[in-house]
């Protein structure tokens, strides 16, 4: 039973915030309110239920949650720092620049930084159209970008649709699928847009040269190649970037969620040395009031310096190894369930059909796992648990994903 405050806080959040979601939670029976969290765990606001995080909000939370190491960081630069002035030159702003680009490959060399991905996605496609001159921009159905304006236009018709008519110029083809990019991709193409693993699409890893092609059909046909990594970099996936894993260097890269460390927002569009000419004729042309915040960029720096030692890389490829194995037994163990996608700790659990990943969803709730199925292909249940989850907390989040497939197959009849 909910408590009077709890209580009210639904109620609150109800009439205030967003009444829809408030009821299709509650009609889920889902009734948790957001109050304590730590490390790899969130607790219900009445201190009632305890979730262990396989979500981490698309990798917000890859260091887990309120990070000792960050927490001091942030608490520190409050002694000297506030958000700043993006209308002038900033040391912190240069440093993490200069930290992201001593980590991307080719001249991926400079940053311009923001707040949200849907204004990084943005700022990307705009950079696109004023380097190239053209207007087309190439995206992949399913795909997701944010919910801001150009992002928005990249993105699937059910996100645009409600809110009134599609902007001219952006197209969408088959992931996977290089002759349909090929035929795509023609003299007005500004630039294809692509996360490096699609997480709302169900974490369906590129086929065999699929992204060298993608980057080849870009130089025959003098578009650019814009890397999507707001949820697969910061090392989710066993490497700092998931597109070192393809061998392919993208024009621009992405950048978002896990850089903030779940404590202070910030994004980062890194693009190639020369890419934004235009900022230069005009550095006022594009401005972020937020954007690249100080106290963000100290975040963001310890961020980066954690998320790319090679100890942590290495643990998380030891815990992909465990996730594998243990879910291989579980795919054994469970007809219900049919495989894994993805790579590193960016994982989707394969169901038989597409309402078995909502229904897995409230399945693990109800078993303390926080998990959220893929949109736009609900066959697949998504899995990212935090990096710094220890490898003995492997076995406990296996026993409740078996109880939880378990569950769901009881509620099917099978």
């Amino acid at each position: 039973m909910a408590t009077s405050k709890k209580n009210d806080a639904i109620n609150l959040f109800r009439q205030y915030v967003s009444p829809g979601k408030a009821d299709f939670y509650l009609s889920a029976g889902m009734d948790f309110v957001l109050g304590f969290r730590k490390g790899c765990f969130l607790h219900d606001m009445d201190g009632e239920k305890k979730l262990f995080n396989l979500h981490c909000n698309g990798g917000v939370f890859n260091l887990g949650h309120r990070n000792p190491e960050i927490m001091q960081t942030l608490t520190e630069a409050l002694e000297t720092l506030d958000i700043g002035n993006g209308h002038l030159m900033s040391r912190e702003r240069a440093e993490l620049a200069r930290m992201l680009a001593d980590r991307m490959p080719g001249d991926l060399s400079v940053t311009v930084f923001g707040v949200s991905g849907g204004e990084a996605v943005d700022l990307a496609l705009k950079v696109a159209r004023g380097h190239t001159g053209r207007s087309g921009i190439v995206s992949v159905s399913g795909g997701y970008h944010g919910h801001t304006g150009l992002a928005l236009a990249a993105g699937d018709p059910k996100y645009r649709l409600p809110f009134g008519v599609a902007l001219p110029g952006f197209v969408q083809v088959p992931y996977n699928d290089a002759a349909a990019m090929e035929q795509a991709v023609g003299p007005d193409t500004a630039a294809v847009i692509l996360e490096s693993i699609p997480a709302t699409l169900g974490m369906e890893t590129p086929a065999p040269g699929y992204l060298e092609t993608v980057r080849r059909i870009c130089d025959d046909k003098g578009a650019l190649l814009i890397l999507d990594e707001v949820q697969t970099g910061l090392a989710r996936t066993g490497k700092l970037f998931c597109f070192e894993h393809f061998g392919v260097t993208p024009d621009m890269v992405v950048l978002g969620k896990g850089l903030s460390g779940g404590l202070y927002p910030i994004t980062a569009t890194v693009m190639r040395e020369g890419l934004g000419s235009m900022f230069r004729e005009d550095p006022f042309l594009h401005v972020s009031t937020f954007g690249g915040a100080e106290l963000g960029c100290r975040v963001a720096k310890k961020v980066l310096t954690m998320s790319s030692s090679p100890e942590l890389l290495a643990h998380v490829n030891r815990l992909s190894g465990l996730f594998a194995d243990g879910i291989g037994e579980l795919c054994r163990k469970h007809s219900i369930l049919n495989g894994l996608n993805g790579m590193g700790l960016f994982l989707g659990l394969v169901f038989e059909n597409d309402s078995m990943g909502p229904l897995f969803s409230l399945a693990a709730y109800q078993n303390d796992l926080l998990m959220v199925y893929a949109n736009n292909n609900k066959q697949v249940c998504q899995l990212l648990p935090p990096l710094v989850m220890e490898e003995s907390q492997v076995s406990w989040v296996m026993e409740r994903l078996d109880r939880s497939l378990s569950t769901l197959a009881s509620f099917l009849g099978k």
